[in-house]
């Protein structure tokens, strides 16, 4: 497991995007950096090399599922892994973040465990298919 990974933390409340921040560091992920919203995120994706999408669902100017569709339709983008955190675990964002391509899903609030297994599930799964 590669901790010099680079990861993107999307949401548009500050305070989220810290606390998902410090659970990453704490897993020994320090390469961080945040947008607050789909619009930015997307920016920061094409101008920068990141490895590791964190984005919240519910978000102004453009929404994760959105950021996720632009991600997986961008042949630059697409093989990035994309976890979904959401505040209500609703069936049907479940099956569309499936459906859409996300990595996988977590509901708010969650612990550094379940963040941290998440993340190794989605690297697992990722290094097998490679």
């Amino acid at each position: 497991m590669s901790t010099d990974m680079k990861f993107l933390v999307v949401d548009d409340f500050s305070t989220m995007r810290r606390i998902v921040r410090g659970l990453l560091k704490e897993i020994g992920y320090v390469n961080c950096e945040e947008a607050e919203d789909g619009v930015e995120a997307l920016a920061m994706l094409k101008a920068g090399k990141f490895d590791f999408v964190v984005s919240d669902i519910n978000m102004p100017n453009m929404t994760g599922f959105e950021l996720l569709k632009a991600i997986k339709e961008d042949a630059a983008l697409k093989h990035l892994p994309v976890l979904m955190v959401t505040a209500e675990a609703r069936k049907e964002d479940i099956v569309l973040a499936a459906q859409t391509g996300a990595a996988g899903y977590i509901v708010k609030p969650f612990t550094k465990a379940t963040l941290e297994e998440k993340v190794q599930k989605i690297m697992q799964k990722l290094a097998a298919a490679a």
